[in-house]
């Protein structure tokens, strides 16, 4: 990587002053890495189900009592792993040496730790779980991360930095920069090493954004190991298959420098959007055995479009690839809930292909979303369910 990276400052000259300036920074220097804890022994588990917990819109990261309950709720109907979000709006739920805690943990109760509380829970009920990095390398335009270090910072063509999502301006940090990869790995190194969790899990926003890579650290490394300027055409194959590499390398990375037997779950969307608009090649990752474990996310709505996109070629070669394949499957969220009757279906065609299934999320179960048939009912059919 050190090589790499003075490799491509020999090409810097070309640069207006203020660029190059830019890139040359160096990063702020970070805490270093925790020492290396030997995650638990990974409890057979038949076949996942699961289930993703966020903060957002609820309350459970901030109670303990409401913690233990809904471990508890979960036990009993028939899950067997949890998916806690630990790394949202670039912020974490615990004190951390790379990012600030949530605000509103930080103000009720910052002492809580409600993903070590979550852990405890689970484990006294035989649960694994299998923290999840929700944001990935986005980061929300304002956060601290991005004003201090802009070199660290994709961009698109016209120069912005930006693009919206969940209804928010939202920057992405370059996962080829070497500051970026060191921040990134050194941040999921330390919760790996909290609490006796049973792996890690990235999603959608371990990514690329195809149209991003201008930025003038990424011009540089681009010319540097290729001899042209990127492409003006976000789309041209061979600038696609170099970002994707970038993007492949911090995966590798990121795998040696965990401790075995860290279980390294994803959660991409289906294959040809993952791989034509975030530059995420799963296919090889898994084939590579960069991953451990492969949650297809699959939320359509009508049991048609579900039942089509459990079709999908690359989700169908999966199976033969030696390892875990669950489906994302959208348990209510927002105006979003979809009736028990619905649920059931899908769960049903996805269990005859195989697969486990992973709820999104919580409070679409029996919670805030459960919809018009209640929390009681919609708890007791999901018991029943996963019998």
């Amino acid at each position: 990587m050190r090589a790499r990276f003075l490799a491509a400052g020999l090409l810097l000259a070309g640069l207006s002053p203020l660029a190059r300036a830019q890139v040359l920074v160096p990063p702020p220097p970070l805490p270093a890495a925790p020492s290396l804890v030997t995650p638990r022994p990974a409890k057979a588990v038949s076949r996942r189900i699961g289930v993703w917990l966020t903060n957002s819109p609820s309350p459970l990261y901030y109670d303990a009592g409401r913690i233990e309950r809904a471990v508890a709720e979960l036990a009993e109907a028939g899950f067997n792993t949890l998916y806690p979000n630990v790394w949202s709006r670039g912020t974490t739920f615990h004190r951390s040496a790379y990012a600030p805690m949530e605000p509103a943990l930080a103000q009720s109760n910052p002492g809580l730790d409600p993903i070590c509380r979550m852990a405890d829970a689970a484990h006294r009920r035989g649960l694994q779980v299998i923290p999840w990095f929700e944001y990935g390398l986005m980061e929300p335009a304002d956060a601290q991360v991005v004003r201090d270090n802009p070199a660290w910072v994709l961009q698109q063509r016209d120069g912005s930095t930006t693009m919206v999502l969940h209804g928010k301006p939202m920057a992405w940090l370059n996962p080829a920069h070497p500051g970026v990869r060191q921040r990134f790995i050194g941040l999921v190194r330390e919760i790996v090493g909290r609490c006796g969790l049973d792996g890690i899990q990235l999603d959608d926003h371990f990514a690329w954004p195809v149209q991003f890579g201008y930025d003038p650290y990424t011009r540089a490394l681009y010319r540097s190991q290729t001899g042209r300027e990127p492409p003006d055409d976000v789309a041209d194959r061979a600038w696609m298959r170099w970002r994707r590499q970038q993007l492949t390398a911090l995966l590798r990375e990121l795998r040696r420098a965990l401790p075995r037997p860290t279980v390294i779950s994803l959660s991409p969307g289906p294959f040809r959007s993952a791989y034509n608009l975030w530059l995420q090649d799963w296919e090889l990752w898994a084939i590579g055995e960069l991953i451990d474990d492969l949650v297809i996310q699959n939320y359509a709505y009508s049991l048609a479009g579900f039942a089509k996109d459990l079709n999908q070629p690359a989700l169908v070669k999966a199976q033969g690839w030696g390892l875990p394949v669950e489906i994302g499957i959208l348990a209510g969220f927002g105006g979003r809930t979809p009736a028990i009757a619905v649920l059931s279906e899908k769960v049903r065609l996805s269990f005859a292909r195989g697969h486990g299934v992973i709820y999104f999320y919580w409070e679409g179960l029996w919670g805030l979303h459960a919809g018009p048939e209640g929390g009681s009912a919609r708890q007791a059919a999901f018991g029943q369910l996963h019998r």
